[in-house]
């Protein structure tokens, strides 16, 4: 079972789905606003990293592996409003030490992204 880390708990963050189709969903509220009416680019940035370790934990199979971002690349496509934000991670490369995935952030059409991000993870074992 994956947990949500304190940061994603306080955004209002859950689980949703099950399996390879898992993701996360935010509801808008104050704690996620920017300008008026719309969602703060920053909380979009997290809800994607977020959505890509809920994807890698139970790919790697292993709580003793730590899971570093040494890079994430955010394309934001357009204004989150005032609804639920969904977000769904594909891994692209699952390695011994790296890993690369794809994220996308939606709202109510998840062809219609509100922005998408590239992400790349340094994978720590206790052996290394």
């Amino acid at each position: 079972m994956v947990r949500l880390p304190p940061y994603a708990e306080r955004l209002g963050m859950r689980l949703e789905g099950d399996g390879a189709r898992s993701g996360i969903v935010m509801p808008f509220g104050p704690s996620v606003l920017g300008r008026p009416g719309f969602l703060h680019g920053g909380v979009i940035g997290g809800l994607l990293e977020v959505a890509a370790i809920v994807a890698l934990r139970p790919a790697i199979d292993d709580a003793a592996v730590t899971i570093k971002p040494i890079n994430l690349t955010v394309d934001y496509m357009r204004g989150g409003r005032d609804a639920d934000t969904h977000a769904a991670a594909t891994i692209r490369r699952l390695g011994s030490r790296i890993a690369n995935v794809d994220v996308s952030a939606w709202q109510e059409d998840a062809s219609r992204p509100i922005a998408a991000a590239r992400l790349t993870f340094l994978l720590r074992r206790p052996a290394d």
